[in-house]
């Protein structure tokens, strides 16, 4: 796939007349580059009406793509959890990525985004999607990285799912609309994020980051407990910081935690490591467990 792939790209940049700081959207679909919001899907299709789509979300910052393999494999792990068979192997969403990415300046801050949905209804029922239709698509776009100056959160009386209610186990586009509403209830009362919590009353995470406190030296963060998706920057930044001999605990967190703790910061694949500075009406100064965690991982980024 890479050298033909490549050479679609220098015809495509050749084509467009220009370099690649003018590119701001490219997508890969049915083996070609298309620039811009080219249309995919139609009114028919099982993602457009019963919502069967999943995708992933990777970054290209500063000439490096952190975890971009585990990206492209969690990916496909989405795809089987809405019962969809993946087409792409990892390794080649990885190699399809890099070759993309050429569109752009090396150092451009790329949202790297696979995903797939079904496009047919299956043969005993038009609920379930039909798993052999099954399409893929690799979505490229320019996105600035954004600065690290401190995120306002306000608690959300929505609640995150279970399994048994929803697809938690993927990263799965029917699961945001409820993400959505915990975001703007939070921009309405002029806050950046929510924390949500789960059914049983206890935190999960943010409206659209995973959450982490420290208090009196540990770094806490809400155990996995299949209400929300660990995400693969979380996993790092425990794997990074434990590794750094700083301890980190996962375990159940209440909403009380969050109102004693010394600092807290969110973990994300789009903003990374960002420190919270304030909790409803409590305000947080970036402290010395975000910015080890935040150091660390821009380490490892470009190790």
């Amino acid at each position: 796939m890479g050298a033909g792939c490549a050479a679609r790209i220098e015809r495509v940049r050749a084509a467009m007349g220009h370099g690649s700081s003018a590119v701001k959207t490219w997508t890969w679909f049915d083996d070609q580059w298309l620039e811009g919001n080219p249309p995919l899907i139609g009114p028919m299709s099982h993602a457009f009406w019963l919502g069967s789509t999943v995708f992933d979300g990777a970054r290209a910052f500063e000439g490096v793509t952190p975890d971009l393999d585990r990206h492209c494999s969690r990916v496909n792990a989405s795809a089987e959890a809405l019962a969809m068979i993946p087409t792409m192997r990892p390794e080649e969403i990885v190699e399809l990525t890099r070759d993309g990415l050429r569109l752009f300046d090396r150092d451009a801050a790329v949202y790297i985004r696979p995903s797939y949905w079904a496009e047919g209804n299956h043969p005993s029922t038009l609920i379930a999607c039909d798993p052999a239709s099954t399409r893929f698509a690799l979505t490229l776009w320019a996105a600035p990285m954004p600065m690290p100056s401190g995120l306002s959160v306000t608690l959300s009386h929505y609640r995150r799912p279970t399994l048994e209610c929803m697809p938690v186990n993927a990263k799965a586009g029917c699961l945001y609309p409820n993400n959505a509403r915990a975001t703007l209830e939070a921009k309405a009362k002029g806050f950046d994020n929510a924390l949500v919590l789960d059914l049983l009353g206890n935190v999960a995470e943010l409206a659209s980051a995973n959450v982490f406190l420290a208090k009196d030296g540990v770094v806490m963060t809400p155990t996995a407990n299949g209400t929300f998706l660990a995400g693969i920057t979380r996993a790092r930044v425990i794997d990074l910081l434990r590794k750094a001999g700083q301890p980190v605990v996962e375990k159940t967190l209440r909403i009380q935690d969050f109102l004693d703790a010394d600092e807290i910061f969110s973990t994300g694949n789009y903003s990374k490591v960002v420190p919270i500075t304030r909790f409803e009406d409590r305000v947080l100064e970036p402290g010395p467990m975000y910015r080890l965690a935040r150091r660390l991982y821009w380490d490892f980024a470009h190790a």
